[in-house]
């Protein structure tokens, strides 16, 4: 599946992990941003404020405060602040998340 064209006229947000695109919504209140794996990614562990998502297709490998959970399409999954977590993403995996920090990713070209 692929996200339909009104999502891939959003901006696109600049994402530091090689291979995995995102492209962004902002609010005062926060991001949401629509996540695809071109490759098979690997987030590092890193901490930030509160984030939730969901897996549209393929699956996420989360780890969070050390436990491991894998989710598939149409799973959601909560991310407290402060938690540090990592994520294993196979290629054509997509997701939708929301980040309780309108400032979390810039855009290209900004």
């Amino acid at each position: 599946m692929q996200f339909p064209d009104i999502i891939h006229n959003l901006p696109e947000a600049i994402i530091p992990v090689e291979g995995l695109r995102g492209w962004l919504t902002q609010s005062p209140s926060g991001v949401v941003v629509f996540f695809v794996a071109e490759e098979t990614c690997v987030v590092p562990a890193h901490s930030h404020k509160g984030q939730w998502g969901t897996v549209v297709d393929g699956e996420a490998t989360l780890t969070a405060d050390g436990v491991t959970q894998v989710y598939g399409p149409g799973e959601s999954y909560f991310i407290p602040a402060g938690v540090v977590h990592s994520a294993n993403l196979p290629k054509g995996t997509k997701l939708v998340e929301f980040f309780e920090e309108s400032e979390r990713f810039r855009v290209i070209g900004d």
